[in-house]
């Protein structure tokens, strides 16, 4: 008896690169890469030169933003709501105790800012503090600036400060320069 000797047939395998490069390609096409997301924060441009010898600042011309690990506001030695903190930002800012800036409404208190030139917004955070809270906090210290250069823009040019050319928003950010000193975070506790 002869045996029938059955030849095991071969899986074609050529096709086999194209549908892998296939399946790659959909892969890449469809997968969503995670973004990191950030502030947008412009630092001041680099000098070569050294500061100025007279870099005095009197202690009325900052403003202490202090958030704790427990997200407490405690602005200018005084808790305070997060709702209030622009309001304050801006009473400050526009303060105008010297009288030197015409365009400036404050109320000339002598024990705050003495004008807007000189006014800095000293902010520092707790390390246990929330990303959250130390966005809105930004946001609101931001958000008196605007406020403050749009309500120039409408007395001066009678548009806001967004839809003005170079040249008219130069002229309002001379006026409200925005000085925010962001300190590194400590652990002052909650």
């Amino acid at each position: 008896m002869a045996r029938n000797k059955r030849s095991i047939p071969e899986i074609n395998a050529g096709s086999m690169a194209d549908i892998a490069f296939l399946l790659l390609i959909f892969f890449l096409v469809t997968t969503t890469m995670d973004v990191d997301k950030g502030l947008m924060v412009k630092l001041p441009a680099w000098s070569e030169e050294p500061p100025p010898d007279n870099n005095e600042i009197r202690e009325k011309n900052i403003f202490v933003v202090l958030v704790n690990s427990n997200n407490q506001l405690l602005v200018e030695e005084e808790y305070m709501e997060l709702p209030d903190l622009r309001a304050a930002t801006k009473l400050f800012i526009d303060n105008n105790g010297d009288g030197s800036c015409e365009d400036c409404r404050g109320a000339r208190d002598p024990k705050s800012s003495e004008n807007p030139l000189k006014a800095i917004i000293s902010l520092q955070n707790d390390r246990g503090t929330n990303y959250d809270m130390f966005v809105k906090v930004r946001n609101e210290l931001l958000g008196a600036y605007t406020e403050l250069r749009n309500e120039l823009a409408e007395r001066k040019f009678g548009r806001a400060y967004d839809l003005l050319n170079e040249e008219a928003q130069a002229t309002i950010s001379e006026v409200y320069p925005q000085f925010i000193s962001e300190a590194e975070p400590v652990s002052v506790g909650g």
